[in-house]
């Protein structure tokens, strides 16, 4: 299939801003990369990146940042995605070894049993250290600085959340004098971003430690990101590509099924995680949803005349056609046997417990799967993407796109 020969302009400060949200999800961002090789197949050779202002969250966030990096070249910061992803495994993310996995065990257990180890206490299920030493290697963050120095970058921002003060934050880098902001519960914070924002973003709970950044401990930026699509608003986007890592269940009613034993350990912790994931995805795109339908009531001329500082905003989303959970639990057998084993024992293997395996199974026949499914949907809506990075309106789709 021919690409199309879209024409990309950042020099006009007029010019209309295109974000990109890319949520969290663990192992499930392989979703994201899929959507990724579908755009840069949509365009020509050497093209810059097409969305002006990068969002990222938990995994997310490290997709984010690597896009940013590499902003001047889409195609080649997408293949270098590709690469990483295409041939993942757990130990570049995590510690799989049966003295990573059962020595930290024995710890949780020992300190259960004693009423604490002291200093010694385990801070997570498992060990990322492989992850930050991934990171460390393959993202060259200096080029953040270095796309936003040639314009084809607006803004970076990384979500994070606080431990003590139990704000969302997002920690932005973009062009000179980009204002943070203050909300219920959530700010924006100009910083150059590093490694440690990534890891603290994608510190899922109890399962990888928290990092230090500044004067607090910083999780997963997913748990307490009540408005997922705010830091892309705040940063100037006018419209907003949000690529999910989950079914949209807007409109429909989930199907309820008798549960005849007790929900297992893995259900839960993998309901836990849906919820943080997922839930506030959709309750944020609903809400945009209602206020632009609000605003469209409004004449423009009256908006005008009270100094109304209201916008409707484009939104498109792009979300599997098929549940992660079932693609997961054909390839569950990938992982290796000692989490294997650890997944087990806490129910995994039962009916439901498949949602913690997606999220922790970062293994090339798994990622391929979802980086083929993330391509498919996108072809799928191949025009409607083309209109919405070159800027066409699309107010009629953005519904549509929301509700898939």
């Amino acid at each position: 299939m021919p690409r199309a020969e879209l024409q990309l302009d950042y020099s006009s400060s007029s010019a209309p801003k295109t974000g990109l949200i890319l949520t969290g999800g663990g192992a499930r961002a392989a979703y994201q990369v899929g959507f990724l090789r579908a755009v840069s197949h949509m365009l020509p050779r050497g093209a810059p990146n097409p969305f002006t202002i990068i969002c990222g969250t938990s995994a997310g966030a490290v997709n984010a940042a690597a896009l940013a990096s590499n902003a001047t070249d889409f195609h080649r910061a997408v293949r270098q995605l590709l690469l990483i992803w295409k041939y993942f495994h757990v130990d570049q993310v995590y510690r799989s070894d049966v003295l990573g996995v059962f020595g930290t065990g024995l710890r949780w257990f020992m300190a259960m049993l004693l009423g604490g180890l002291g200093d010694n206490n385990p801070s997570s299920l498992l060990d990322n250290s492989p992850l930050a030493q991934l990171l460390r290697e393959r993202l060259d963050l200096g080029g953040i600085r270095r796309s936003i120095d040639a314009g084809a970058l607006y803004a970076l921002s990384v979500t994070v959340s606080g431990y003590s003060s139990g704000q969302s934050v997002s920690f932005f880098q973009g062009v000179p004098g980009l204002p943070g902001w203050q909300r219920a519960r959530r700010i924006g914070v100009p910083e150059i971003i590093d490694v440690e924002h990534l890891l603290a973003s994608s510190a899922l709970p109890f399962i990888f430690p928290a990092v230090p950044l500044r004067r607090e401990f910083f999780g997963d930026g997913s748990m307490r990101q009540i408005a997922p699509i705010s830091p892309a608003l705040h940063l100037g986007a006018d419209r907003v590509m949000v690529i999910g890592v989950g079914r949209q269940m807007q409109n429909s009613s989930p199907q309820r099924v008798r549960m005849s034993s007790y929900p297992s350990l893995a259900q839960i912790a993998g309901h836990a995680l849906n919820s943080i994931f997922l839930d506030s995805l959709e309750v944020d795109i609903e809400r945009l949803q209602r206020i632009n339908k609000t605003i469209s009531l409004i004449p423009r001329e009256l908006r005008d005349k009270h100094n109304m500082e209201l916008r409707e905003i484009d939104v498109l989303v792009i979300s599997p056609s098929e549940e992660i959970d079932r693609i997961a639990a054909r390839y569950s057998r990938e992982l290796p046997r000692s989490i294997r084993f650890l997944l087990r024992g806490l129910g995994a293997a039962r009916s439901g417990g498949a949602t913690l395996t997606s999220y922790l199974l970062f293994e090339p026949a798994y990622c391929r799967a979802l980086i083929a499914l993330g391509y498919k949907d996108t072809m799928a809506r191949r025009e409607e993407v083309l209109k919405f990075i070159s800027g066409a309106p699309l107010r009629a789709s953005a519904s549509q796109g929301a509700e898939r």
